[in-house]
């Protein structure tokens, strides 16, 4: 009777043993596929930001960014509506983003928009002084953390003339970003060219898709329907986020570059 007491418990002292021991080769493998992610933190406004269903379908491109990488890239979208270069810093969300960035991680930086209104003394910045100050103090913050920092020029809006061209809407602030980009040596993407080329592509009605355009009774959270020449419908986030993986493609961000989704 002893003797099969003891048989048991050897029996069920390996069994055990087995048990845990693909559970511990499990969690092993898990934890290697997340091991040392690269981390993407996004500076921005209200065009690369976050929304919840209440705003559905408006979607900023930051939003959507992650869906273009593997499970080895994580993208924290710290943008926030209504944010300049300037009110970002001011409320200290640039402190906020430093204090977790490491080395390796990336900041993408795009400002433009909300540096433009000069009647708010809060958000307002000049293209070639304060507004390049400004993102200085992103570049330098991500550099004594040895992340990389990567300039974004500001994504166009929806404007067109009546001959149906697509306009330039933010002034000197993509020159004075460029500008900045090489007297720093930092990665650029030129996100206002690219998006004016789609918007002229798609022309005054192709660009409704992109952007919020709905009609009344379209969408429950816009009964009234809306015309938004600014954000973009989750559709539109998409095919910007598409021209910033582009970009980042031609600028080769290794290792970054080799996480996208083929």
């Amino acid at each position: 009777m002893r003797r099969k007491k003891i048989l048991a418990g050897f029996l069920l002292l390996m069994v055990s043993t087995l048990v845990l021991g693909n559970l511990y080769v499990d969690a092993a493998k898990s934890e290697n596929r997340h091991k040392n992610p690269i981390t993407i933190y996004l500076a921005g406004d209200s065009t690369v930001s976050d929304y919840d269903g209440k705003a559905a379908p408006r979607a900023g491109w930051g939003q959507v960014l992650g869906g273009f990488f593997d499970d080895k890239v994580v993208v924290e979208n710290e943008a926030s509506s209504g944010r300049s270069s300037k009110s970002f810093i001011d409320e200290g969300r640039l402190d906020a983003i430093l204090k977790q960035i490491e080395k390796g991680d990336y900041l993408f930086i795009q400002f433009g928009h909300n540096d433009q209104k000069i009647e708010d003394p809060s958000r307002y910045t000049e293209p070639y002084t304060t507004y390049k100050s400004h993102l200085k103090q992103y570049i330098d913050g991500a550099r004594a953390k040895k992340a990389v920092p990567v300039l974004i020029t500001p994504v166009e809006r929806r404007r067109f003339m009546a001959e149906g061209i697509a306009r330039d809407s933010h002034g000197e602030y993509p020159k004075a970003m460029m500008e900045l980009a090489e007297e720093e040596n930092v990665p650029l993407i030129n996100l206002t060219a690219k998006s004016k080329a789609l918007f002229q592509e798609l022309g005054p009605e192709g660009t409704k898709d992109v952007f919020l355009w709905l009609e009344e009774g379209e969408h429950v959270n816009y009964p009234q329907g809306v015309e938004d020449n600014t954000h973009f419908q989750e559709e539109g986030a998409r095919r910007i986020a598409a021209l910033v993986i582009e970009e980042m493609k031609e600028l080769n961000l290794a290792p970054l570059k080799t996480r996208i989704l083929k």
